[in-house]
């Protein structure tokens, strides 16, 4: 489609004649750099957690981890990357230092470090082995830094954003190209703070100067680089960890700070994080980031609770199928490798979108159009539909903001999932879509769906077969259609072995009563007991030996109550109780899935008491289930 240099010729009384060429669609509000645009090509990558916290078997590591520990027997980069692009993604992001403090590559900004620990005997560079892995498996490679830092004395002074500043710098300057830096909101609290032990609060919205002196590092070190946080600027949060986009998603969004104040990660207005903002500023678009476990680093407890296949392409079509991208979380063994599980899981994943969409069943179809721009020449014809060209495409006229397409297939075919792009260089434009189908020669809605942009994947509650459909499109604008495709979902059998412990029955243990109790031990995750009086503890009378004891919080969607740290105490009288495990549950508020607390021993004891010792939620503790294990 060269609009701009050709004009075209026209058959007139026996001979032809130059025509004035046809503009194209002006662009619709927020318009994609061009990073952006590579970044929506990708579709879907990893994000790698690896660190001491692995070897602790937490969510998020306190920061006291002796170096020591970091000493994986068989660790293979390789591996890992293998299995990630044998799931059909196309990149890796290294989280080259979480929460904990520990920095995966030899930085000059601290000794907490891969070369302070046994590994490699201080020699090694686990960011540098990521990246040439990736390379190696033709994915592209980026970076996580977490802002919080649980082990950095000087966390919370001057001193210590800008050691910040420099990380980054390292990680900007010495692995190559890289797709994304990618920053989280997660900042401040309790942490170890070189054996401080403290609390530590700091102002988000001005102390890591993100606009004025960090954000600019990744721009002029790795102009290509997405940057990735709740608030942008390149790309949002999605406002879950579950990787679902929203049913309406758009691509364009306003940030809004809290209390009135700029917009900064960890401090914007959650609202509309999922649905994105119909007309909004600029184009920042939503990333669908979710572990493949429950949690994000590996606990082997959750062996038997990896995602399968149809779970992964669930959110394959929540995300990506409504113009997202997948950012999906790997979780390595301490020894340094995926578990089986993952493999496996990643492996059939990948088969399954590429057995799905390598057959567009509507690439022969015959397409007619209400209405089409330069209908003479075919400039903006509705052949572009598909040639398998996300940037070409069929358009209306400027006035012409309503238009439907026929569509008749080569032959009756069977399918379930309808695809839909537009050309996003142009904005995202249309409003909704509506498809139909005939029906004893009617046409009889079949699906429909909002905020299409870059793409859109329309998952049928069953499969039809038909050889004529009918779209009907409507936006504010000219209408620019780019692809569209049928297809049929991809099927095969598939199990893992169980390797996961065996949670008690309710004839096993006795919980003594309380407020709702019936609503903590009813299997039932809808419901939710509310509790005020709970800094006494939850008593269960135990019937045999156990070997963990397990949180559900509330799943509705909301947190209050929602325990944060606790404690757990063992007795034979209920009278003397002795401490037997405390913590915290890390992320929870942001992934509020099953807590699941392991002891390191079997536990045999007549009681144990359950204490929540902090709440999201003052005075309020919240649970829908309990639950105790044993292997």
């Amino acid at each position: 489609m060269f609009t701009f240099l050709f004009s075209s010729l026209l058959w007139v009384n026996g001979s032809f004649l130059l025509s004035e060429p046809v503009n194209p669609p002006k662009p619709y509000g927020a318009l994609p750099s061009e990073r952006q645009l590579k970044w929506h090509e990708m579709d879907m990558y990893c994000l790698i957690h690896y660190t001491p916290t692995t070897f602790q078997n937490k969510e998020w590591g306190y920061g006291d981890a002796d170096p020591a520990i970091f000493n994986p027997t068989n660790f293979d980069a390789n591996q890992i990357a293998k299995a990630a692009a044998s799931g059909g993604f196309k990149g890796l992001i290294s989280v080259a230092k979480h929460h904990d403090g520990f920095c995966l590559w030899p930085t000059a900004t601290t000794t907490y470090s891969v070369a302070s620990s046994p590994w490699k005997q201080g020699k090694g560079d686990m960011v540098k082995d990521f990246m040439t892995a990736t390379h190696a498996n033709n994915m592209k490679f980026g970076v996580y830094l977490s802002a919080w830092d649980r082990n950095d004395t000087r966390y919370g002074t001057a001193a210590y954003a800008d050691a910040y500043r420099a990380q980054l710098t390292e990680l900007m300057s010495n692995y190559g190209e890289l797709f994304t830096s990618w920053h989280d909101g997660a900042n401040g609290g309790d942490g170890y703070y070189g054996g401080l032990k403290e609390k530590r609060t700091i102002d988000r919205n001005t102390y890591y100067a993100w606009e004025e002196k960090t954000w600019p590092i990744v721009r002029k070190l790795q102009p290509m680089a997405m940057i990735f946080s709740d608030v942008g600027p390149d790309m949002r949060w999605v406002g879950n960890e579950s990787g679902f986009a929203g049913e309406t998603s758009w691509a364009t969004f306003t940030p809004e700070g809290l209390d009135g104040k700029k917009a900064v990660p960890g401090l914007v207005n959650e609202k509309t994080l999922t649905s994105g903002v119909r007309n909004g500023k600029y184009w920042i678009p939503a990333e669908c980031d979710v572990p493949q476990r429950p949690g994000w680093f590996y606990h082997a407890e959750q062996n038997a609770k990896v995602k399968t296949p149809t779970e992964l392409f669930e959110i394959y079509l929540k995300s990506v199928g409504r113009g997202a991208n997948m950012n999906l979380g790997l979780a390595p063994m301490p020894s340094g490798q995926l578990h089986e599980n993952d493999v496996k899981s990643l492996e059939a994943f990948g088969r399954k979108v590429k057995k799905t969409f390598e057959n567009n069943l509507a690439k022969d179809a015959q397409i007619t159009a209400s209405t089409t721009r330069d209908h003479e020449t075919g400039e903006y014809g509705t052949k572009y539909i598909i040639d398998n060209d996300r940037y070409s495409y069929w358009a209306t006229n400027d006035d012409e903001h309503q238009a439907a397409l026929d569509i008749k297939l080569k032959s009756v075919q069977t399918f379930d999932i309808i695809q839909i792009r537009e050309n996003i260089k142009l904005g995202q434009r249309l409003d909704s879509v509506l498809v139909e189908q005939k029906v004893n020669g009617q046409w009889t809605l079949l699906t429909k769906a909002t905020s299409i942009g870059a793409n859109r994947l329309m998952k049928l509650a069953k499969p039809i077969t038909t050889d004529e459909l009918r779209i009907q499109l409507f936006a504010p604008v000219a209408i620019t259609v780019s692809d569209f495709g049928l297809f049929k979902e991809f099927d095969e059998p598939f199990e893992f072995e169980d390797t996961g412990f065996k949670k008690l029955s309710a004839r096993q243990f006795t919980a003594a009563a309380f407020t709702e109790s019936a609503k903590a031990i009813d299997n039932n995750a809808e419901t939710f007991a509310t509790v005020t009086a709970y800094e006494k503890g939850f008593v269960f009378e135990l019937k045999e030996a156990i070997n963990g004891f397990g949180y559900l919080p509330r799943q509705d969607g909301k947190t209050i109550g929602t325990a944060t740290k606790y404690k757990i105490y063992s007795s034979q009288n209920k009278q003397q109780w002795e401490l037997l495990k405390e913590g915290e549950f890390s992320n929870i508020k942001a992934n509020p899935i099953l807590q699941q607390i392991i002891f390191d021993d079997v536990v045999k004891v007549k009681y144990i008491k359950f204490v929540p010792t902090e709440t999201l939620t003052k005075n309020v503790f919240t649970v829908a289930s309990f639950e105790l294990y044993s292997k």
